[in-house]
């Protein structure tokens, strides 16, 4: 055994305090007796040598830890300031960036201030709807790398959902951000290469400039209002933010609201323009079309206010309306022993009817309401919704078709006409668009190309519509090409439904018209 006054107790205890403070670096010194307290000392400096490995280990693994919370919380940061189709920013990093540059252009006083440019596509829906999300990804990636393209390094691009874009100029004039957003117009003009097509993707953009008192919002509600002022104007458009703007703006949604009210309560009225039998005059059929007499602003037209309705998203309950209305107007004129087994009635539906499978429901349930057969009823879609329609639109026109109601090409010949789309599509006949008779009696070649559209159309089994006819020369014209029925001003305008019994008692007088 060792000495109670052996010096090497006292180290001992020592270095035993030492490490249990967390000094496991501490060693305690053996003696060259190698006796047992030394092996007790030895063993002891083991133990703290042993601690010493773990305690590095664990260190280093909590630092490994420390470091991937860090990056995940960097990472949780990044996710929640960035949009992650296409890698930009989104609407809290771009309401961050506006409120930093309005912040730095209040401190600095006077000159360039921050300005935002707010984007939508023009062409977009049409695009993610017959191509398919896939596709509309694509082109949303795309433009964003055009966008990221056509501004400077310090300008923040965001995507704030759908196809809406928005770009924050922390330091320009608005001449110099017009300057970049014109230059952006040019960069989406460019085709978008998808796999077996091409594809185009215009944009309207709106302006708002930053000055002293305003909040990100209202910059945004500014470019917002000056955006949809520049789709007003036409497509790849860019409108500056003007304080009257803010009154089209109220007086726009006011009469969105009338609307909303007047399809409710049965405000609207339809009137009726016949389809002539050119070779009798007979009249075989009449379009309904819907007529707004608003209370305060008078008869508003439907360039005006059908837009409207699909913006605001009235447009199937709109088109229901119309529908529901000429049917039952056809029944009782039926019922009043004015029109025969071969009259018929044509509805204009919209795109946005074919995308909800309820419109073949809500067909069939008006026809078996009214007792109207199937093919008396002919609904019109133009080219347009036709061509560009994907799978579900197809199977809502298989379903009409089955039905037993007559499909018709509104429009015809605007843009799309080809035999090869023809053959292909479940129709009945087209309506020529007026533009394609505009120049007979005045142009000598327009006879030619009236009469290769009809063998165009007639190739693909399908007979015509000819809208548009002014003159009895035209409608003479007509009549000796071939071409079997038409409407137009020279037969008749659209007229109220009481009208239609008197234009159907004069039809043996308008059947000599043309001859």
């Amino acid at each position: 055994m060792f000495a109670d006054n052996d010096p090497r107790l006292s180290r001992l205890l020592e270095g035993i305090v030492r490490l249990a403070s967390g000094d496991l670096s501490s060693r305690i010194e053996v003696s060259p007796a190698r006796d047992e307290l030394d092996a007790i000392i030895m063993g002891t400096n083991l133990l703290a040598e042993d601690l010493q490995i773990i305690y590095e280990e664990l260190e280093q693994r909590v630092q490994v830890r420390t470091q991937l919370l860090h990056e995940a919380h960097l990472e949780m940061q990044k996710m929640a300031m960035q949009d992650p189709l296409t890698g930009l920013a989104n609407r809290s990093a771009l309401i961050d960036a506006l409120k930093a540059a309005l912040s730095k252009d209040s401190g600095r006083g006077s000159g360039e201030g921050p300005v935002l440019l707010l984007m939508d596509l023009d062409a977009f829906k049409s695009i993610n709807d017959s191509l398919g999300h896939t596709a509309g990804d694509h082109v949303l990636v795309t433009v964003g790398e055009r966008i990221r393209g056509a501004v400077r390094d310090s300008d923040v691009v965001a995507r704030l959902g759908g196809d809406e874009f928005a770009i924050v100029l922390p330091s320009a004039s608005p001449d110099q951000a017009s300057i970049v957003g014109h230059r952006i117009l040019a960069a989406l003009g460019q085709p978008v290469e998808l796999p077996g097509r091409t594809v185009r993707c215009g944009a309207s953009i709106g302006l708002s400039a930053g000055i002293a008192g305003k909040t990100p919002e209202d910059m945004l509600m500014e470019a917002d209002v000056a955006m949809y002022a520049s789709k007003a104007e036409g497509q790849n458009r860019l409108h500056r933010f003007e304080p009257g703007l803010l009154l089209v703006r109220r007086l726009r949604s006011q009469l969105v609201e009338d609307l909303r009210a007047t399809i409710k309560d049965g405000g609207l009225t339809l009137h009726y323009q016949p389809v002539v039998e050119l070779a009798t005059g007979r009249i075989e059929g009449v379009e309904a079309l819907v007529r707004w007499n608003h209370p305060t602003r008078g008869f508003i037209m439907p360039d005006e206010f059908i837009p409207l309705a699909e913006e605001a998203g009235l447009i199937s309950e709109l088109g229901l309306w119309v529908l529901r209305t000429a049917v039952r107007q056809l029944r009782d004129w039926i019922n009043a022993g004015l029109v025969d087994r071969q009259f018929s009635v044509r509805i204009n539906i919209s795109a946005t009817d074919l995308q909800s499978l309820q419109f073949i429901e809500d067909v069939r349930n008006i026809l078996k309401e009214t007792g109207v057969q199937p093919d008396q009823v002919v609904l019109e879609l133009t080219e347009v919704a036709i061509v560009k329609g994907n799978e579900l639109d197809r199977y809502s026109l298989g379903g009409l078709r089955g039905l037993g109601v007559g499909i018709e090409i509104d429009d015809f010949g605007t843009g799309y006409s080809s035999i090869s789309y023809l053959r292909r599509l479940p129709v009945d006949r087209v309506k020529v668009d007026r533009s394609l008779i505009s120049g007979l009696g005045k142009d000598p070649s327009q006879p030619d190309l009236v009469a290769a559209v009809l063998q165009l159309i007639r190739a693909c089994g399908l007979e015509a519509v000819w809208e548009g006819v002014e003159s009895a020369e035209q409608a003479e014209m007509l009549r000796s090409l071939g071409c079997l029925s038409a409407q137009g001003y020279f037969f008749s305008r659209p007229v109220p439904p009481e009208q239609i019994p008197e234009l159907l008692a004069g039809q043996a007088e308008s059947a000599a018209r043309p001859t």
